[in-house]
């Protein structure tokens, strides 16, 4: 039987005319637990982790799974097994992560708006890290800090003013960005931070977008961060991590994104050509960890003509799969079992939300009927993560793959799991 790997897919492959992920066939996966359904390999996840690894080996590092990206408890929980610590933006994030057995000392805390009570909930937690976004927010954490009679361990997040060259809505690292740290303020920051009572500064972050695809910018924030470590440390204020955040891109169409191993080759390269090779380094993958990963399946329900474009109807909509209409995003979608005597055509491939920017790709050339199933690719960051309930639809099933095993990590949401904690008036 002849073997098509996928492009970007390597764990994703028709064998003869059906689509298999690892040794599993994702038809049968369909047919067992229904549509729309998210389904994960676990060898691609190991794989795409390995590479962060050889990049690092050697030195001091700990490497930080994005939650944001994917945070269901069994991917959480292999990343914890492979000795991951968590970048985190909530404290619900932080419940997760300790439910699925993760270790808090391993744990980053990132985001703007920070609450008192998540920064308690941390702090009794005994995380590893505050990366902390703005003056303000420091003043406030040094004030629940010392109210705990605790020091609360900090880096500042600095905003390099470096263009990703990614989307604007995933850009995070311009002076137009909510993001970090002013360049220019930081210094400023740090000093201030070294005199409250509350804080205990660790180290230096810089995360300057998603979905990244070339190495310069990474290489030019590297640059501004060690400029102010030095500045930092002139100062009298010592810097014990470097944490480089994420965001490296992945595979959804054509893209080219460098090996997460050659990347890092530079950026150490540049850290050891400016003495700072021995320090211990922080990042943060969460898209390249999950992204290529995870397929949505589909069932196709209807194809209807139109006069200027052909719709194809599926029962996978953007609750399920946000990301075409929030970022207008390519996805490849491909069907589950190729067929010869079908002839192909161009639709866009549109759910049943009553939205018109429910579609999940535009201009698709497939060769399909009712009732035949579709993956959208690359789907495991930033999909079910963001999904819904809108149209009191339940949230799709999700189911790990580790090679012929699948294991539903997941199972579908009904109409009653998605209002129960709602309540009917008592007159």
């Amino acid at each position: 039987m002849t073997s098509t790997v996928l492009p970007g897919h390597p764990h994703i492959a028709y064998r003869g005319a059906d689509l298999f992920i690892e040794d599993v066939p994702v038809a049968e996966l369909a047919q067992a637990h229904g549509t729309p359904l998210f389904v994960y390999s676990s060898a691609a996840m190991q794989e795409a982790l390995a590479a962060y690894q050889r990049g690092f080996a050697g030195r001091k590092v700990q490497i930080c799974y994005a939650m944001k990206a994917n945070p269901s408890l069994a991917i959480v929980q292999f990343f914890a097994r492979q000795g991951c610590g968590f970048d985190i933006v909530s404290g619900g994030e932080l419940e997760r992560v300790l439910a699925a057995g993760g270790d808090a000392g391993k744990v980053i805390f990132s985001g703007v708006g920070k609450t008192r009570a998540e920064m308690r909930q941390a702090l009794q937690a005994g995380i590893l890290c505050f990366n902390v976004e703005s003056e303000a927010e420091l003043e406030v954490l040094s004030e629940v800090a010392v109210s705990m009679g605790l020091q609360a361990p900090v880096s500042i997040r600095v905003n390099p003013n470096v263009d990703p060259k990614t989307h604007p809505y995933i850009s995070t690292g311009l002076k137009g960005n909510k993001f970090g740290v002013a360049h220019e303020r930081t210094l400023a920051t740090y000093q201030r931070a070294a005199s409250l009572a509350g804080i205990r500064v660790v180290g230096i972050d810089c995360h300057i977008g998603s979905q990244i695809t070339e190495a310069t910018p990474y290489l030019d924030a590297a640059d501004r961060v060690l400029d102010l470590i030095e500045a930092i440390e002139a100062a009298g204020i010592p810097i014990h991590h470097i944490d480089f955040g994420g965001g490296l891109g992945i595979n959804y169409n054509g893209d080219t994104p460098p090996a997460a191993d050659d990347l890092w080759a530079q950026l150490l390269a540049k850290m050891d050509a400016r003495g700072f090779g021995d320090r211990q380094f922080l990042i943060e993958p969460g898209r390249s960890l999950v992204g290529n990963a995870g397929l949505c399946v589909t069932e196709v329900l209807y194809l209807k003509p139109g006069e200027e474009k052909n719709f194809c109807i599926v029962d996978a909509a953007m609750n399920d799969l946000p990301r075409p209409a929030m970022y207008q995003a390519f996805h490849g979608i491909v069907p589950l079992q190729q067929h010869s005597e079908v002839p192909a055509q161009v639709y866009d491939v549109v759910g049943p939300v009553c939205e018109s920017g429910d579609w999940l790709g535009r201009e698709r050339s497939l060769a399909v009927r009712p009732g035949d199933h579709l993956a959208v690719l690359s789907a495991g960051a930033y999909c079910m993560s963001m999904a819904s309930n809108y149209n009191t639809r339940g949230r799709a099933a999700e189911v790990l793959v580790n090679g012929s095993i699948s294991t539903v990590i997941r199972p579908r949401e009904t109409a009653a799991d998605s209002f129960r904690n709602e309540r009917l008036l008592a007159v």
